[in-house]
């Protein structure tokens, strides 16, 4: 079974100098976009950071500060990312948790709102959680049947995250075709509201708060606390929430 595409959807993995998306840099990023006659288009960009990368950082993914010297900086390529992710649906590896997080800072710094509320995420990552419960390696290992090298590559495990997907079509029947279904699946049956997850949907469809001692509390019934949270240093995401609850026009 394949899966339905109406647009391409871009495969990405992203290395960084660590894991705190709004404040750490991507080092590498690798996309391989799955035209809708599946064909393929691949592109990986090296990226100089402007800041040390920390030998932590290193010992995961290989990379040094000496082989991006010379690099360009995100906002020299990134007329040409944004120019090639353009059309897309997005799917990647614990992507919904770090790379669509990391990658929409990137823009941010540059100032390009990056409206991942206008395409599908999947995250074969959830998928697999929802299933078996297993990382990367071992995904690859059990719907793919290969051992992962180079593993903390970009090129490397997003290539295997392509294999991932299209092996848990095979192994999974009743996986939706659909892409926004199955973005909706892969993120637990939860719309992405913000990237930071200040505000999720609850069963009635309702903006709840997910955080702080009104988690789960319908924001609509405490505007109070959404005024509060506008006065705020929160992200820009979490922000466009708060305005469209408190019929504010930017």
């Amino acid at each position: 079974m394949k899966l339905k595409l109406t647009r391409p959807l871009a495969f990405f993995d992203i290395e960084a100098t660590g894991l705190k998306t709004d404040t750490d840099r991507i080092i590498e990023l690798a996309f391989v976009k799955v035209h809708p006659d599946y064909t393929l288009e691949s592109k990986t960009w090296l990226i100089n950071p402007q800041m040390p990368i920390p030998a932590k950082s290193t010992a995961i993914h290989g990379i040094t500060d000496q082989d991006v010297v010379g690099c360009p900086t995100f906002s020299q390529v990134a007329e040409e990312i944004w120019s090639f992710i353009s059309n897309c649906d997005f799917a990647g590896y614990n992507a919904i948790r770090f790379d669509v997080p990391m990658l929409f800072f990137e823009f941010l710094r540059i100032g390009k709102y990056w409206d991942y509320s206008q395409f599908s995420i999947v995250d074969p990552g959830n998928i697999f959680k929802r299933k078996e419960e297993r990382t990367l390696a071992a995904a690859v290992k059990f719907f793919c049947g290969y051992d992962l090298e180079n593993a903390h590559s970009a090129e490397a495990d997003i290539n295997a995250t392509v294999d991932v997907l299209l092996g848990q079509f095979d192994m999974y029947p009743d996986l939706p075709t659909d892409l926004k279904a199955l973005s909706l699946y892969s993120n637990h049956d939860k719309e992405i509201l913000d990237l930071s997850g200040k505000f999720t949907l609850d069963d009635d469809g309702d903006i709840v708060f997910n955080f702080g001692q009104y988690k789960g509390n319908k924001a609509k019934q405490d505007l109070g606390y959404v005024s509060w949270m506008y006065s705020k240093d929160f992200a820009p995401d979490t922000m466009k929430i708060c305005e469209k609850l408190l019929g504010i026009n930017q």
